[in-house]
């Protein structure tokens, strides 16, 4: 990976000899559970999450430092069919991440049978796996809410699958992002499937996405669970302003910015109802990233066909090339 040299020149602490690092991709369709996943994994939240499919939008880094060992976890957008420019470009991302990394997590609803997205991700990673070269990485089956599951039909639904992908070696964890159960065995058997090597982050820093990013992230999750289903996708935020007042009180003003004239009053609400209850729900887990109190201001303004049209999603950070860690 790019830009890890000055850190690898740095003078490095005692590490146990079979210490491993390395990049794990958390794959799979929308809404199974990814992003909760991750999350838990952390400790902390740097994903948001919904109940709404296409949640996350871009490649996310997740760093956890054990006592031999750094995974670097790459939170991919959910593969699906796309419907526009964003959506090409978060199945892109998400397809380029298999790509680049040392282990393959493919996550799924342990709850449901193969769905047709299901099928699309085993027919790719047949494809990549049938190049010559570069070899596709070890892959694991994550079948994942497994608290929701029904003891009796775990087995079968590992097995179908599994059988999605012929004869292509693969391990099979069942564990539930949401409870941690089932984690600290998935966390041993990726460790076992890195190489050996250095770690390349601090071991406090759990994540490479700047503080902007997160806040506008969080302030998109409270809308994501507060707006009507179809609204959400149309709704991108940015935060224009990060200042730090005093040791107390940082202000914050971000904007909404929706497809349609027609969408601006519904994030409004009545009266400025729905952007001040978005505003409220989105604070306190601000406050908690920045450490201090929040002053927060939010607008919102339209910016047509946002989703369809690439200089728009450059500005918006969407339609750039692949981040690298």
């Amino acid at each position: 990976m790019s830009d890890l040299q000055h850190l690898l020149d740095e003078p490095e602490e005692s590490l146990p000899p079979d210490h491993r690092s390395g990049f794990v991709a958390v794959i799979g369709r929308p809404n199974v559970g990814k992003s909760t996943l991750l999350n838990r994994l952390l400790g902390q939240k740097i994903a948001i999450t919904s109940p709404k499919p296409q949640t996350t939008r871009d490649q996310l880094l997740g760093i956890l430092t054990l006592e031999d060992a750094q995974i670097l976890f790459l939170d991919t957008p959910g593969i699906h069919k796309p419907q526009h420019q964003l959506g090409e470009h978060m199945v892109k991302v998400a397809t380029e991440t298999i790509d680049d990394v040392d282990v393959v997590l493919w996550l799924v609803d342990v709850n449901t049978p193969p769905t047709e997205e299901d099928q699309a991700i085993a027919e790719l990673l047949v494809k990549l796996a049938r190049r010559a070269k570069p070899k596709l990485a070890p892959l694991v089956l994550g079948l994942n809410k497994l608290d929701q599951a029904d003891a009796a039909l775990v087995d079968q639904r590992g097995a179908e699958y599994a059988a999605l992908i012929g004869d292509m070696q693969i391990e099979t964890m069942g564990f539930s992002g949401l409870t941690g159960l089932g984690v600290d065995e998935l966390l041993e058997e990726l460790r076992e499937l890195l190489p050996q090597g250095p770690r390349y982050y601090p071991a406090d820093q759990v994540t490479d996405l700047q503080t902007r990013f997160i806040v506008a992230e969080l302030i998109r999750e409270q809308a994501l669970h507060l707006l009507a289903q179809e609204l959400p996708h149309s709704l991108a935020v940015v935060v224009d302003e990060f200042t730090e007042r005093d040791e107390n009180m940082t202000y914050i003003s971000a904007v909404l910015y929706v497809e349609r004239e027609t969408q601006k009053p519904i994030v409004l609400g009545q009266g400025g109802k729905m952007i001040k209850r978005i505003g409220q729900r989105a604070r306190p887990q601000i406050e908690e990233l920045v450490g201090t109190r929040v002053y927060l201001e939010l607008w919102v303004k339209v910016w047509e066909k946002w989703r369809r049209r690439e200089g728009m999603l450059r500005r918006l950070g969407y339609a750039t090339e692949q981040r690298k860690a």
